[in-house]
């Protein structure tokens, strides 16, 4: 069945329908990564999305359960340029196409996603419809134009507590925005227990399990809308207790300190980002899916110092607070899927406790 992607500045990607065929509004990213669409498509950051992949083959080694970083897709949509009929790996259960219509995620494939991607580079992220019919495109622009995703961490953070690892002799809190697997399971090579909160989760009940530190998780959205999330890190901060934030979890904390956001004009989301670490000069490719980033010009040096830049176009990566045990990071440390250079800092963190 033909299909079709209709931008909100009005062009249109022709392609045929895969997965479900129910036709979905989503705000339109790509991930330039070779590799790892199990993990991509599972990453609850993506909630509300629709990706474009840029590699041109996807379902070559159909789905491995065991590669999930979370237990369902939580993208909107998948756009590709070929879905691989047959899948060819040991490990595999299914093919992507099956995935998707299982999980009633919709797609596209056949479409041009070098052309695509193009266009989202010069003209920014941008909402998407996906449909059969678009016999009514002045109306269909405007209902995309309007498309917003809405309190995103809701729909994709835990409704409650959970703890792996128990018994183990230190306790480490996850607060959940939309967690990935791949966080969870490199604490849990530290040897310590790991408890999940909900986003929801106050002060007062995050303190109740005696904590000897927290992670704050990656997850979805714009963090400037987590007003009450903002307002629980303003708590913990005057906790004298180790702090290590990723992705959003790094756009919060920053938040909490009184620094501003602003949104990225395309994002950065793949395997291939080099950041530099300013304490050492060394450099490191990092896995990255973020849309939004901290000014540097509103970071106050007397609360953090930058310790990380993206060498592409020269954000800020991390921050160090002063005088605290807070240390925060834009990219994903854990890799899955993409490099494995910057997994050692979970292991210093838990050193530090």
């Amino acid at each position: 069945m033909v299909g079709y992607l209709v931008l909100e500045n009005g062009e249109i990607f022709e392609g045929d329908r895969i997965g479900s065929i129910k036709d979905v509004y989503c705000e339109v990213v790509f991930n330039t990564s070779t590799t790892g669409y199990t993990e991509i498509f599972t990453d609850p950051s993506y909630y509300g999305q629709g990706i474009v992949m840029t590699y041109p083959i996807i379902g070559s080694f159909g789905v491995i359960n065991e590669d999930f970083e979370s237990n369902k897709i939580y993208a909107s949509a998948i756009i590709v340029h070929d879905l691989s009929e047959f899948e060819s790996n040991h490990r595999s259960t299914y093919s992507v196409e099956k995935w998707l219509r299982t999980n009633n995620v919709p797609g596209l494939s056949n479409v041009d996603t070098r052309r695509l991607t193009k266009v989202l580079k010069e003209n920014g992220t941008m909402n998407g419809y996906i449909t059969s019919n678009i016999s009514n495109l002045s109306q269909l622009k405007k209902n995309i134009s309007d498309y917003k995703i809405i309190n995103p961490i809701e729909k994709v953070s835990s409704q409650k507590v959970s703890v792996y690892g128990r018994g183990k002799p230190k306790r480490v809190v996850v607060i959940d925005y939309g967690f990935k697997h791949g966080i969870v399971n490199n604490l849990l090579k530290c040897n310590v227990e790991v408890v999940i909160f909900p986003a929801r989760a106050r002060n007062s009940d995050i303190l109740q399990v005696n904590p000897n530190a927290i992670v704050l998780s990656n997850g979805p959205g714009n963090p400037e809308n987590c007003k009450d999330e903002i307002k629980t890190l303003k708590d913990l901060c005057e906790e004298d207790i180790p702090i290590f934030g990723i992705g959003l979890g790094h756009n919060l904390m920053a938040l909490a300190s009184g620094f501003k956001s602003a949104k990225l004009k395309y994002g950065h989301r793949g395997q291939n980002f080099p950041v530099k670490d300013l304490n050492t000069g060394k450099i490191y490719m990092t896995s990255q899916n973020q849309g939004y980033h901290i000014l540097e010009s509103s970071i106050d040096t007397k609360i953090a110092k930058i310790s990380y830049v993206d060498l592409n176009e020269g954000i800020v990566e991390g921050l160090d607070y002063i005088n605290k045990r807070i240390k925060t990071v834009g990219f994903n440390p854990e890799a899955c899927p993409g490099p494995e250079d910057m997994i050692y800092l979970f292991r210093d963190f838990i050193n530090k406790i």
